[in-house]
């Protein structure tokens, strides 16, 4: 049976919490298809998410957990399974981590909908238009930086997107954007964080004789690079691989890391922990 709805929830760490929720969900009919939890002993704090089917709609479970959430301190979202997560995907010139995701939303591998692109260059827009998506040219240079990162949030609003995708999106952010999409906006970033960060990270990984390149993928906060990791993908390489080996590489590794967090974000396997995350992955 497939789940039709999924309860994410967290609370400071205390007995009765599992109990309280299956409790309330058999009271109204519901059927738990899917079940996982953490109780960190570190920040004493606990984290659930469960994935169910039939029974009361949405709104009627909304108002009972509503209720129940004071008496355990609960912070919870539900969510409606049949409703895809839409996205706005930023981008530069590199055109990896865009194919990758349209190629797997067309395949029906990735359940999102993209609702549009946009770039701070025109070079993508033969590509996203090929898949019949929106695509939306905002240059822009340190002065324009503020009106432009306003455009973003009008696409935001308009698309009615509740994730923003940076697929290799060059620039960096303002405090004022990171703010507003707290926990809405992932990025992809070249690099095994943190090591090498700043420009060729492929270079300086070769100069220093690594073994192993990665990739990150992380929401975005305005501390640049250091927001909660959602993945790493990581390639064993050796000294025969050149610069150009080890960028090849890490594109795959960029498109495979940054897919899979966009797909825990979709199906609501994210929780945030502080400065972490609690994954729960099928």
């Amino acid at each position: 049976m497939s789940a039709d709805y999924v309860l994410t929830l967290s609370c400071p760490d205390r007995p009765g919490v599992v109990a309280a929720v299956s409790g309330l969900l058999a009271r109204h009919g519901c059927n738990i298809t899917e079940s996982q939890q953490f109780g960190d002993p570190v920040a004493e704090r606990f984290f659930m998410r469960v994935q169910f089917a039939g029974g009361a709609g949405l709104d009627e479970l909304r108002t009972a957990f509503a209720a129940l959430a004071p008496d355990f301190g609960m912070e919870l979202q539900l969510f409606d399974q049949a409703v895809k997560t839409r996205a706005l995907v930023l981008v530069s010139k590199f055109d990896h981590c865009l194919n990758d995701l349209l190629y797997r939303v067309r395949s029906g591998l990735l359940g999102i909908e993209i609702a549009g692109v946009a770039s701070n260059h025109p070079d993508l827009r033969p590509l996203t238009q090929s898949y019949g998506i929106d695509y939306h040219h905002l240059p822009v240079t340190a002065e324009t930086k503020a009106r432009q990162e306003a455009e973003i949030l009008t696409l935001v609003d308009h698309y009615q997107a509740d994730l923003v995708v940076l697929a290799r999106y060059m620039q960096v952010l303002s405090e004022d954007l990171c703010a507003k999409l707290t926990g809405r906006m992932i990025n992809i970033h070249h690099s095994f964080l943190p090591s090498f960060k700043g420009a060729k990270p492929y270079h300086q990984a070769y100069s220093r004789g690594v073994k192993l390149i990665g990739a990150t993928a992380h929401y975005v906060t305005a501390d640049l690079d250091e927001g909660p990791i959602i993945e790493q993908e990581v390639a064993r390489v050796n000294h025969t691989h050149s610069p150009e080996d080890l960028a090849a590489i890490g594109r795959d590794l960029e498109c495979q890391a940054l897919a899979r967090a966009v797909r825990w974000h979709a199906e609501h396997r994210v929780l945030l922990d502080g400065h972490k995350t609690i994954i729960f992955p099928r």
